[in-house]
């Protein structure tokens, strides 16, 4: 059976045996009151098994609405959730509803009761008189029943019964009542005892396997206990209060072997150091707590013995033998402490007569509560075991305790006695004092006063006005004493205050006096200057009666420095705080002194810690800094030496000298809680030091507030800050910008005004309304703008106020590349200005302009920075097709906007009548989203040779792309194009092997390379040093290199050389090597480098690499003194674009020849992209094909 199932909260005085009841559910409604009052009236004979003699009982239900999650589950064999009778409540009376819908709901219902294997059900079918006259067309009465007998209870006839009229009060209906009654109660308890015989049967299994590994006592207990709420259930106690006597016994004989040493497994969880010792509990009918530590084999043996005892006693009780539980307490305390020492279980040092002598109150307050006062009288013989028991135990308790007080303070005592009458005051004062601070570390607190009343007696005798009256306060303050004597020692300190002449007395506020509570309000504890910040103190007065103060003042620290970790440090802490941080309300709550006469705190006093520093005295530099403690000697003193707070010594209380004071005069002090209120008017930041009580001639002083507090009032600067109201201001479009003003000390009045310097850069937009808003309301603010100054009205504001107001300005996007101008500030000091810089993250160009503002609080210009962001990046390149030249204007959208693009443009910044531009380009009007690029195309249309350089002008508009109404900003991007005329054209040409119609891998191919010159002798080439004029015909010389960077051709021969080309049009010059094919395919052309070779006489148009070098293949040109012509016949290779020639061996410094490249578009390559067929060698057995 399931022992480990989860159990419901149970109290079992309110279990009842669960009947489920299915059907019309209105007409059960009906019937509910009249059935559960009728049902327990008559009692029933119970006939058990086993021999056992029958009992009377009186059978109750609990009738629950039928659902399928109450049948009971395969292996649940739980009682109490256990459904013991099922009942279908009908009231139809209609062959025709019967057939349509109440069969149907039977069968349903019976089909559910046989998958759970439930046979304890009962039909019930009410009849009226009442419904059968709203019916014409009805049977006899019986016809419904038959039917249900005949379609359900066909072996079973009893199990369908007829309640007829059951709300109506005549002979027929109550016949009725007592024979469905009758049925009702035999099927609930053969349901009953069938049921719990079943139960039985499957504990007594569970009890037999006790000696197999892996059996739990916990489990069983749990299954046994069960079966004891079942027999509570039906109020038969005495068979409950059996099953639990049975638990008790048999563990008890667990132990007893286990001592014996034969010990179960299941016991090692009892034999755990004991960490709880509660005492019993015997006010609750179940202690859920400790069942659920059983259920999960979590309890201690003390748990388990507790919880045994709680349920045995509230049987007990049941069965009126209360005197029979005082009887079974004393054996079970007993047996506790037995089987603690057999299972050798670990027991702190007085926890287990702790446990015994709560125990022992336990039991006898439930006897007192169930007992009147003649019954425990007439029984005392019962109970007086338990009070020996707990006497014994609460002894031993003290002398563990040392709850007596020290045989050395009784002596100290009796020998000051002695010595006050033999008139030695002095020394008994001595040997009191000795007395009181014994009897303070033990905390005995009347010893304490009467020992104090004897010290002040001998004070008084010896003239000692200052320790006389502290010991009075002390006196006057402890409530051990009678009121007539605490009113008696007040009186003292108040005559010697109200003395005409006298000396000042300070004494411990402690006595006198306790801080209790202290409120800023504000919360903050920080106000401007001009503000209110009051300060209530909570103060509880210890004295008797009222006591008048002259003053009652608290000493404040004026810190030049704020401090820098308020609000870290919570009461105790040593670092000053603000009581608004940390505390509800601004409330700061301070702890409670010990009262006179109580032990002394343990709890070392507050660090109180303050900065030090060591400055040069002649120019104040800062040579060392450090923390100093200023209460050292109460954290390093030793312990025994120690003062007490309840007895304070006058000798060390003192009142801090030049001390700034919050004050207040006639306070009258009543006995308990005091509200004083304080103001903290001047400017600073202060600490809270002492609290000083004033009555007459004696002072009453606290001399460290703790935690400490600080509190600050403030004069602040006024402040102007302008920030954007977007993430990033975007150039070229209008954007709002903020201005905050906050006032401070300054107050703005009538014509003061903001005047903002006008930049051609920025201007400021004009707005057709600007309201300024100051807290809630909103002023309209008066702009006016003349040419170089924007004046703006701010409105009436107060102090320590803040003014807020929104302008749009507009900067304008520079045609140009953005370069720092210097300037120079209002002071004459030059400007740093950023320069423009490229955000990292989106590519944007970052422009900076300043404002200027003149504020009426201050002779100095304020400069604010703003920084606006380029939303386009621009670039251009020069595109050739032969002769013709093509402009491209790339425009690259940067910004995290969509923005529409109009009237796009490209203009020379010259007047060139013999070129036109030619636009390619298809809608004015598109669209380009973020980090979109657009690409613009012109062609260059010549009348005659290009020029050297064009000055060139792209322009377009732009707008938001979400824009309402399209307001378009030009945006303009200036460059320049250099060497626009294309001078040669380089062309190549591959043919296979003789006799082959193809290339093929493997075999030499012809590979001619021709150089044509486009164009006549320019007036630039007149001025190039590479040319040279013989016989009225100018030359220039030429490098050619013929480069595979895809490795698909091996150059066989050389790959390089240098020409000599005649400048003049359709010159050519045809150079002719073999190249291999690697790969079989359409394999692409061989790449073709063309560049300038000056000679060593040249000088260079650009700086030469110096780390440049130039590999030969061959032989060096100048080693082998070869001339220029003889130079084509060598193989060169060039990295780089301007490159010597020359021995590695050869001196530097000597000039030697280089090369320089052409412009970009003056060599067009026209086999560029241009493929030819090989087709793979007969003889290869591995065949590698390149697709391109």
């Amino acid at each position: 059976m399931e022992s480990h199932e989860e159990k419901p909260i149970i109290y079992t005085m309110e279990n009842k045996p669960i009947v489920t009841c299915a059907g019309d559910q209105a007409l059960f409604m009906s019937l509910y009151n009249s059935l559960t009052q009728q049902l327990p009236r008559e009692p029933m004979e119970w006939r058990r098994s086993y021999g056992r003699a029958p009992k009377m009982i009186h059978l109750e239900a609990n009738f629950v609405q039928f659902k399928e999650e109450l049948l009971p589950k395969e292996g649940n064999k739980a009682l109490l959730t256990f459904p013991f009778l099922h009942i279908y409540w009908t009231d139809c009376c209609d062959t025709e509803a019967y057939k349509a819908s109440v069969k149907e709901d039977i069968v349903r219902w019976q089909s559910l009761l046989r998958l759970h294997s439930t046979l304890d059900w009962l039909i019930v079918v009410v009849e009226s008189d009442a419904k059968k006259k709203n019916k014409t067309n009805i049977l006899p009465r019986t016809s419904i029943v038959d039917k249900i007998r005949n379609d359900f209870c066909n072996k079973q006839s009893d199990r369908c019964v007829v309640l007829s009229d059951p709300l109506k009060d005549s002979s027929r209906s109550q016949e009725s009542w007592s024979s469905f009654l009758t049925k009702l109660r035999t099927l609930l308890l053969l349901s009953f005892t069938r049921n719990l015989g079943r139960f039985e049967d499957d504990m007594r299994t569970l009890r037999e396997k006790r000696t197999e590994p892996g059996w739990s006592f916990c489990d069983y207990f749990m299954v046994q206990e069960e079966l004891a709420f079942v027999f509570e259930m039906l109020q038969q106690f005495e068979d409950a209060l059996v099953q639990y006597d049975e638990l008790d016994a048999l563990f008890t004989q667990y132990v007893l072997n286990f001592g014996a040493g034969d010990g179960a497994n299941w016991l090692g969880s009892f034999c755990q150091p004991l960490r709880s010792w509660n005492g019993l509990l015997l006010r609750r009918p179940i202690d859920m707590e400790k069942r659920e530590q059983i259920q999960h084999s979590q309890a201690s043996l003390l748990d388990l013995r507790s919880y045994l005892f709680s349920r045995q006693c509230t049987l007990l009780v049941f069965l009126l033998r209360p005197w029979e539980v005082t009887r079974r307490a004393l054996e079970l305390l007993h047996t506790c402490v037995q089987e603690l020492r057999l299972l050798e279980v670990s027991v702190p040092q007085g926890a287990l007569d702790c446990w015994v002598f709560l125990s022992c109150l336990e039991v006898l307050q439930r006897i007192e509560g169930c007992c009147d006062r003649a019954q425990l009288e007439a029984n005392s013989s019962h109970t007086v075991g338990l009070w020996t028991y707990a006497t014994e135990k609460m002894l031993s308790l003290g002398l563990l305790s040392e709850m007596l007080p020290h045989p050395v303070s009784k002596i100290s005592r009796w020998l000051a006695l002695l010595l006050r009458r033999k008139g030695d005051p002095k020394r008994a004062e001595s040997f009191l004092q000795d007395s009181v601070k014994s009897y303070l570390s033990e905390g005995w607190a009347l010893p304490v006063a009467h020992t104090r009343k004897q010290m002040a007696e001998c004070q008084k005798l010896l003239g000692q006005t200052e320790d006389y009256l502290q010991t009075s306060a002390l006196l006057a303050s402890d409530t051990h004493l009678s009121d007539s004597e605490r009113k008696h020692f007040c009186q003292e300190i108040l005559s010697f205050a109200g003395q005409s002449a006298g000396h000042k007395v300070i004494l411990n506020m402690s006595s006198f006096a306790q801080l209790r509570q202290l409120q800023f309000r504000p919360a903050a504890a920080v106000v401007h200057v001009g503000a209110s910040l009051q300060l209530e103190l909570r103060l509880r007065s210890l004295m008797p009666v009222p006591v008048q103060l002259e003053q009652l003042a608290i000493t404040v620290h004026f810190s030049l420095e704020k401090g820098g970790t308020w609000g870290r440090a919570g009461p105790g802490g040593g670092a000053p705080r603000r009581t608004g941080q940390g505390s509800p309300g601004g409330a700061v709550q301070f702890p409670g002194e010990s009262p006179p006469g109580s032990h002394p705190r343990t709890t070392p006093p507050t660090l109180e810690l303050y900065e030090m520093q060591d400055r040069s005295p002649s120019d104040g530099a800062l040579n060392s800094t450090g923390v100093i403690c200023k209460n050292v000697h109460l954290l390093l003193r030793r312990q025994d030496s120690a003062v007490s707070l309840d007895t304070p010594s006058v000798n060390t209380i003192s009142m801090e000298d030049g001390a700034q004071l919050l004050k207040t005069h006639d306070v009258s002090l009543l006995p308990g809680n005091n509200d004083i209120l304080f103001t903290a008017p001047e400017p600073g930041t202060y600490t809270l030091r002492q609290l000083c009580a004033t009555v007459g001639w004696v002072q009453f002083v606290l001399p460290h507030i703790y935690p400490i507090v600080q509190y600050e009032v403030y004069s602040q600067e006024p402040q102007l800050t302008v920030e954007p109201l977007a993430d990033n201001l975007v150039a070229g479009l209008p954007q709002t910008v903020k201005f905050t003003v906050v006032t401070g000390h300054y107050s703005i009045k009538r014509g003061d005004a903001l005047q903002l310097s006008n930049s051609d850069s920025m201007p400021i937009l004009p707005a057709p309304r600007c309201t300024a808003r100051v807290l809630s309301s909103a002023t309209v603010l008066s702009i006016q703008s003349s040419e170089k100054v924007t004046s703006i009205s701010l409105p009436l504001t107060p102090p320590y106020h803040t003014v807020e107001f929104q302008l749009v300005v507009l900067c304008h996007v520079p045609a140009g590349p953005v370069r720092p101008d210097p300037e120079r500030l209002t002071n004459g000091e030059p400007w740093h200005r950023p320069r423009s810089r490229l955000r990292t993250h989106s590519g944007m160009i970052a422009l900076d302009q300043k404002i200027s503002i003149d504020c009426p609080w201050s002779i100095y210009s304020t400069l604010v920075a703003l920084t606006f962001y380029i939303p386009f990046k621009a670039k251009h390149s020069l595109l050739s097709a032969g002769k013709r030249k093509y402009v491209q204007v790339c425009l690259q959208n940067v910004s995290d906007m969509n923005f529409q693009l109009a009237e796009q443009n490209l203009m020379l910044q010259q007047e060139l009548p013999m070129l036109r531009l030619r636009s390619l380009n298809g809608q004015t009007k598109q669209r380009v989203y973020s980090r979109q690029s657009v690409f613009y195309l012109w062609e260059m249309m010549w009348n005659t040779e290009p020029l050297p350089s064009l000055q060139c002008l792209f322009s377009i508009s732009f707008c938001p792309a979400d824009a309402q109404s399209l307001h378009f900003t030009p945006y303009h991007y200036e460059f320049q194009l250099d060497s626009l005329s294309t001078l040669y054209s380089v062309s190549a040409d591959i043919q296979p092997a003789s006799g082959e119609s193809h290339c093929k891998t493997g075999s030499l191919c012809g590979l001619e390379v021709s150089i044509t010159r486009l164009s006549e002798l320019s007036e630039a080439e007149k001025q190039d040093e590479g040319s040279v004029e013989s016989g009225g015909l100018s030359t220039t010389k030429l490098m050619y290199e013929v480069v595979d960077n895809s490795s698909n051709w091996a150059v066989c021969g050389k790959s390089s050389g240098i020409v000599s080309m005649p400048i003049a049009a359709r010159a050519t010059h045809k150079v002719r090597m073999e190249v291999m094919p690697l790969f079989a395919g359409n394999l692409p052309f061989p790449s073709i480098k063309v560049s300038k070779y000056l000679p060593h006489n040249a000088l260079p148009a650009i700086q030469p690499d110096t780390d440049g070098c130039l590999e030969n293949d061959n032989i060096s040109l100048l080693d082998k003194g070869l001339t220029d012509d003889q130079a084509d016949t060598s193989s060169i290779r060039s990295r780089g674009s301007v490159v010597s020639l020359g021995s590695g061996e050869q001196q530097r410094g000597l000039p030697m020849p280089r090369l320089e490249p052409f412009g970009p578009g003056q060599v067009f390559n026209c086999s560029q992209g241009c493929q030819v067929l090989v087709l793979p060698s007969k003889d290869d057995h591995v065949l590698e094909v390149n697709v391109t």
